[in-house]
């Protein structure tokens, strides 16, 4: 009886250790399996800070060089409307990405080449602005030197009025010829005329070549010469346009006409300017009713009974 109750004391050991070794093989295959598990997820969300510090380093850069282009185009004097309105929408991006609990990868990275095409496509603007504006300087040192010759030109008409002063005294016989002299050193003259097309909305554009759908208005501006010969006064001045068949455009309650060398001629606009001799500048607003056809249009100014000055432009 002792020998069969040391047997079955010995079989419950066994078993008993047996179901230790397994117990224990349990756990420790759990552990395994949870620390992989750990290892995977540790894995995951370090590529998931990789990429989000990826992107904000990105879309960061994307803003520095916006900032750039704004100040650029700025000092080039071009709108900016494009460029202030990407610029809210990448700070909007920069600001969602820092509290984006669903972060893809993905999604931002279609955004950042979107970003990056308008950059490239901006790129070709402002060098399309720069070249403009390379043209305007150029022009704007032949407008200067247009000046300067005319300045010594009425260094010139001052020698001629004491000249004809003397003449007056001297030759008093010969006073309704030097009277006509006088008249004609006496006219005024307009230079550096500008044919601008102003839109209905305001805008104005320079160059010459406008689309006839653009003009609302045309602006014509002028320089009208100081001269020691000139009387401080109000100068009527008219404003002819003529087509390119050489009709002079006119609208009923501004048009009319003016002698000019013994006869009559049309214009389409008459304005009084309170002339103060001091090289001032002019503007004169014209609205027609109807469009412009195509082709090249002459403004021509008459004051006084003498032609002062002229410019064209072209409708496309």
């Amino acid at each position: 009886m002792e020998a069969e109750a040391t047997s079955n004391q010995q079989g419950v050991l066994n078993m008993t250790i047996g179901a230790l070794v397994g117990i224990l093989a349990l756990l420790a295959y759990l552990f395994l399996g949870s620390r992989n598990e750990t290892l995977e997820v540790q894995k995951q969300l370090t590529t998931k800070v990789e990429q989000f510090a990826s992107t904000q380093l990105k879309l960061d850069s994307i803003s520095t060089v916006l900032d750039q282009k704004i100040v650029e185009v700025r000092q080039l004097g071009g709108s900016l409307t494009e460029l202030e309105r990407i610029k809210r929408q990448l700070e909007t991006d920069k600001k969602k990405l820092k509290y984006d609990l669903s972060f893809s990868i993905q999604q931002y990275d279609l955004k950042i080449r979107d970003y990056k095409n308008f950059l490239v496509v901006n790129e070709g603007d402002i060098r399309k602005l720069k070249a403009e504006n390379g043209t305007l300087l150029s022009r704007n040192r032949a407008l200067e030197e247009e000046k300067q010759s005319i300045i010594s030109e009425n260094e010139g008409l001052k020698q001629d009025k004491a000249t004809l002063v003397k003449t007056v005294v001297d030759y008093s016989v010969q006073n309704a010829d030097l009277k006509n002299k006088v008249t004609l050193a006496s006219a005024i003259k307009a230079v550096n005329m500008d044919i601008l097309a102003v839109a209905s909305n305001g805008k104005e554009r320079r160059g010459g070549t406008y689309k006839a759908s653009r003009i609302d208005r045309l602006k014509i501006s002028f320089t009208l010469l100081s001269n020691p010969l000139a009387l401080k006064n109000d100068k009527d001045i008219y404003i002819r346009i003529l087509d390119a068949n050489g009709a002079v455009i006119s609208e009923s309650g501004t048009s009319g006409v003016v002698g000019y060398e013994g006869r009559e001629i049309g214009y389409s606009i008459h304005q009084t300017v309170a002339f103060d001799n001091s090289d001032q500048r002019v503007d004169i607003f014209y609205r027609r009713d109807s469009p412009y056809k195509p082709g090249v249009y002459t403004v021509e100014l008459y004051a006084e009974g003498f032609r002062i000055g002229d410019g064209r432009f072209d409708v496309k």
